[in-house]
């Protein structure tokens, strides 16, 4: 089981990865319009916000099945917003 330190880094690595492929698209796409894209770095921030709270609740019975359940959740908004920045035209 990863305790806590380890999922927040998780955490902040997977999201901070997807907000760095939203600049470097950004970056390399300069005559496009960037409301798509800054919409998904406003989607990973709100993620990262809600995954830390539920990180650090501390009324949980199961620990280990509160942190897999965070993991599993990280895992399936990353992916969507790794889809989105796939479909960014």
């Amino acid at each position: 089981m990863a305790n806590k330190r380890d999922l927040k880094k998780d955490i902040n690595y997977v999201l901070g990865d997807i907000i760095e492929a939203v600049y470097v698209w950004e970056y390399t796409n300069t005559d496009k319009d960037n409301k798509q894209s800054d919409a998904i770095i406003d989607d990973a921030i709100v993620t990262f916000d809600e995954l830390i709270t539920k990180t650090n609740a501390k009324d949980v019975d199961n620990k280990k099945a509160h942190f897999n359940s965070i993991k599993k959740e990280l895992e399936d908004k990353g992916r969507a917003l790794i889809e989105r920045i796939n479909k960014l035209g």
